[in-house]
């Protein structure tokens, strides 16, 4: 998979040697030569990450990236002159998740874009995992509210559920599309009465479809996986 590198820099022998590094690299790569250029572009479309020079004519980088800030969360890293260490705060707080002074090192440019790109993707799954445990998750035509431990049915009216089938489909919500045979899923849901191969799962699952399956005998939202065990997705 290819990542996308925005390089904006005023001083044009630099950033055609930072271009063509990258391009070896194997990194998608794009060059402006000013803040107004790179809004410009990032209004288009939005890279794995931005180079972004701290002194250019006109609006210099900190602007810039506070301007992206805005709207954005892309991975910024600061390119300063050597041994700027206010430029290297001012950067930091106002949102680059690195600095690279120049003259820059190719190496370490391209271990520390590697480092940036890897935080944003960690962080942006930690994110879609925290989206997909709050609020609601759909099963079926039925609703389960994490927060609330509550289940409603399509209409809004709610369906009652014990503590342990809570568990259950929370479980489930954590594990979309990962087949989990019955001691995970007693394990997972913390059912601390469970003795290994319990098959009272199969009964718990059964009053749950009844629940949220419009044919609970054909189940489509938690399917069994004969021989291993259930799967929800």
């Amino acid at each position: 998979m290819y990542h996308s590198v925005i390089i904006c820099d005023d001083e044009a022998p630099l950033r055609k040697m930072l271009a063509d590094h990258l391009s070896e690299c194997g990194y998608a790569v794009q060059e402006v030569e000013n803040a107004a250029e790179l809004m410009a572009l990032l209004a288009k479309q939005e890279p794995d990450l931005v180079l972004l020079d701290v002194r250019m004519p006109g609006k210099d980088g900190f602007t810039a990236l506070r301007d992206i800030r805005m709207d954005s969360q892309v991975p910024v890293m600061m390119l300063t002159a050597a041994g700027d260490v206010v430029d290297k705060v001012l950067g930091l707080e106002f949102g680059a998740d690195d600095y690279l002074v120049k003259p820059v090192d190719l190496r370490e440019l391209q271990a520390r874009i590697k480092a940036a790109i890897r935080r944003s993707a960690i962080r942006e799954t930690e994110q879609e995992k925290h989206d997909r445990l709050s609020g609601t998750v759909p099963f079926g035509t039925c609703h389960l509210d994490l927060d609330s431990a509550r289940l409603f049915a399509e209409d809004g009216s709610e369906i009652a559920i014990t503590a342990m089938e809570f568990s259950l489909l929370r479980v489930f919500a954590e594990n979309r599309g990962r087949i989990l045979n019955r001691d995970q899923l007693l394990a997972k849901a913390h059912d601390r009465g469970w003795e290994p191969f319990d098959r009272s799962i199969d009964l718990r699952i059964s009053r749950i479809r009844r629940k949220v399956e419009k044919n609970p005998e054909k189940p489509e939202v938690i399917r069994t996986v004969h021989g291993i065990g259930y799967v929800f997705g």
